[in-house]
C-alpha cells in the first residue's frame, strides 16, 4: 500500500529510526554526569575523575562528563577531586547525574590579600628556558602533572604577577623545526596550572583555590605567558611550586573534547598494546639548572605521589639519560618595598 507516493515499509523504517535515535539520546543523556558544589550548586570545572585502576578523565568547564557501564564495565567506583573540595568517592551502580561535593575550609596561612595596594615595588624576572629539540621535550600526557620548585628570594612580601611556561611546537617538517617556521601543526590543548606550598620539599596545600586554566595554540610561539595577578598569590617564606598538567585538546572555541588516554596499537604478534596519548605543544627541558627543581607525579596511578624528577627514582625518561632534569618555567614577580 502506498500513501502519496510513499510505502508503508517506509514509514515504517523511519519511524524505527527516530525511535532508535530517541532512545540512543536517552542512554546519552543518562551518561553525562555534572560535579557541582554542594552549597552553590555551580558546576565545579575541571575535576579529576580517577578510576582506581589507572585511568581517568576531567570534567569540563561546566563541570560535566560522561561515564557508562558500556565504556567502563570494570569500573565499580569513582575518586573525584577538585581544589577546594573533600575528595568523593562514589559507586558506579545506579549512578545518579549529578553529583554534589562539599567545599573544604580554606587553610592558606601565607596569603595575604590586599595588603599591598599603593606600596612601591619592584619587578623582577626569571627567563623561562626555550628549546625546539624535539627530542629535548617532555610529551605531554593526560595522568601526569609537572611541579618546578621557586624559592623566596627577599624576606620583604613578593606577589607573582606572571608565570611563562616553554612550549616547542611540532611542525610537519621535523628537519625545519625553528621559530620562525609557520608550516606548523594546528593545535588547542587545554593546562590546568595550581601552585602549591613547599611541604618538606615536595608541593602540598594549595596556594589558591581557584581553578586556573589556560589554552595553547601554535600561535603562542616559544612560551605561553600567563597573568596570575589578580589571583593575588604571595611567596611564602620557604618558597612555592607551580604546577602544569594537559586535560587535552579543545574545540576551537576552547571547549574541552573527550580525550583517550591511550592509544591501542597493534602489535606483531596480534596484542593490543596501550601506549599513552601525547598532546601538543610539547614541554622543553633544559639542563642550564643547577639544582633539581622539577617533580612529577601520575595523577592516577602510583598513589597519586610526587617524586623529584632525577635518577635512582624509578623513572624511565630518556631526559634524564640526557641530563636534562628541569622544566625551566619563567617568573615575573613583584617584590615589595618596605614603608
Amino acid at each position: 500500500m502506498r500513501i502519496n507516493n510513499v510505502s508503508l515499509e517506509t514509514i515504517s523504517l523511519t519511524m524505527h529510526k527516530i525511535l532508535f535515535s530517541l532512545f540512543l539520546i536517552g542512554q546519552l543523556s543518562f551518561a553525562q554526569i555534572t560535579i557541582k558544589d554542594s552549597i552553590s550548586t555551580y558546576p565545579i570545572s575541571y575535576a579529576t575523575i580517577s578510576f582506581g585502576n589507572g585511568n581517568g578523565i576531567f570534567a569540563d568547564d561546566e563541570g560535566q562528563f560522561f561515564f557508562t557501564k558500556k565504556l567502563y564495565p570494570d569500573i565499580d567506583s569513582l575518586f573525584i577531586s577538585a581544589l577546594g573540595f573533600k575528595d568523593l568517592n562514589v559507586a558506579t551502580n545506579n549512578l545518579p547525574n549529578q553529583l554534589l561535593m562539599q567545599p573544604e575550609a580554606s587553610e592558606l596561612d601565607e596569603v595575604f590579600i590586599g595588603v599591598t595596594i599603593d606600596r612601591k615595588f619592584k619587578e623582577e624576572k626569571l627567563k623561562p628556558s626555550l628549546d625546539d629539540d624535539y627530542y629535548n621535550c617532555w610529551l605531554p600526557t593526560i595522568e601526569s602533572e609537572i611541579a618546578v620548585y621557586f624559592p623566596k628570594t627577599s624576606s620583604k612580601d613578593q606577589k607573582i604577577t606572571n608565570v611563562q611556561f616553554p612550549i616547542a611546537l611540532e611542525s610537519k617538517d621535523w628537519e625545519k623545526r625553528n621559530r620562525k617556521n609557520s608550516d606548523k601543526k594546528k593545535f588547542s590543548t587545554l593546562f590546568k596550572v595550581k601552585f602549591y606550598q613547599n611541604d618538606n620539599g615536595v608541593p602540598g596545600k594549595a596556594l589558591t583555590y581557584e581553578t586556573i586554566v589556560f589554552r595553547a595554540t601554535e600561535k603562542d610561539g616559544d612560551a605561553y605567558d600567563l597573568n596570575v595577578e589578580d589571583y593575588d598569590i604571595y611567596i611564602p617564606k620557604d618558597g612555592f611550586f607551580v604546577s602544569l598538567q594537559v586535560l587535552g585538546y579543545t574545540n576551537k572555541a576552547g571547549k574541552l573534547l573527550p580525550n583517550k588516554k591511550y592509544k591501542e596499537i597493534k602489535s606483531k604478534t596480534g596484542s593490543i598494546v596501550k601506549i599513552p596519548t601525547n598532546f601538543r605543544p610539547l614541554l622543553p627541558f633544559t639542563d642550564e639548572i643547577e639544582s633539581k627543581n622539577t617533580y612529577i607525579k601520575r595523577v592516577f596511578i602510583n598513589g597519586n605521589n610526587w617524586v623529584k624528577f632525577e635518577k635512582g627514582n624509578g623513572l624511565q625518561s630518556s631526559l634524564l639519560k640526557r641530563d636534562l632534569f628541569n622544566y625551566g618555567i619563567g617568573l615575573t614577580y613583584k617584590t615589595y618595598k618596605d614603608e
